[in-house]
């Protein structure tokens, strides 16, 4: 099978169940930045201080790669079975973000990104997290999206941070702190 196909050579693409949009449309915009923060996820994965939390976070990029496909789905005529998440897939990262914050000191001020590369690199994926959850909640005013998909986004998120300072601490990096000035 070639990978280039030849169809898209005029700005437009195909969902899953046929319907033709540009590349430039919001669906497509969703996506792609979910795709993008499962490359960022990858990355996080990749550090050597995650090297025990591996298989949560391919974990993490499967569920990912269930939202692209929600995504990439025309929610009318899409006939296809696609795979759905589960209140269990946020109910994961809760149990995982409580656990990781029983460890972990107080938290009293603003971090900055930073420490540590490792640590920069989960802010990133934070920062895509975000974006992608703006891009999906602005689609969701014009099309139907599944609400667990908004709720996930938003957790992971959430675990982004709460991962980005388990791992300055578990690398003895500093946490950045913001030091607004006056």
């Amino acid at each position: 099978m070639k990978i280039y196909t030849k169809t898209g050579d005029k700005g437009l693409t195909s969902l899953i169940g046929g319907t033709r949009v540009p590349k430039s449309s919001l669906r497509i915009e969703c996506y792609g930045t979910v795709d993008e923060l499962n490359s960022y996820i990858g990355l996080v994965r990749d550090q050597e201080v995650n090297a025990a939390r591996r298989p949560l976070l391919k974990e993490i990029q499967d569920r990912l790669f269930t939202i692209g496909a929600s995504l990439a789905s025309d929610p009318e005529k899409s006939k296809m079975k696609i795979p759905d998440l589960h209140a269990e897939d946020i109910t994961l990262l809760e149990q995982e973000m409580d656990r990781m914050n029983d460890g972990l000191p107080e938290l009293r001020v603003f971090v900055l990104p930073g420490g540590h590369q490792a640590v920069s690199f989960t802010h990133l994926a934070r920062c895509v997290c975000r974006r992608a959850e703006r891009l999906v909640i602005q689609l969701q005013e014009e099309s139907f999206v599944a609400e667990l998909v908004i709720m996930y986004l938003n957790r992971l998120s959430d675990f982004l941070f709460v991962l980005s300072r388990q791992m300055a601490h578990e690398l003895n990096a500093e946490e950045v702190k913001w030091e607004p000035r006056m």
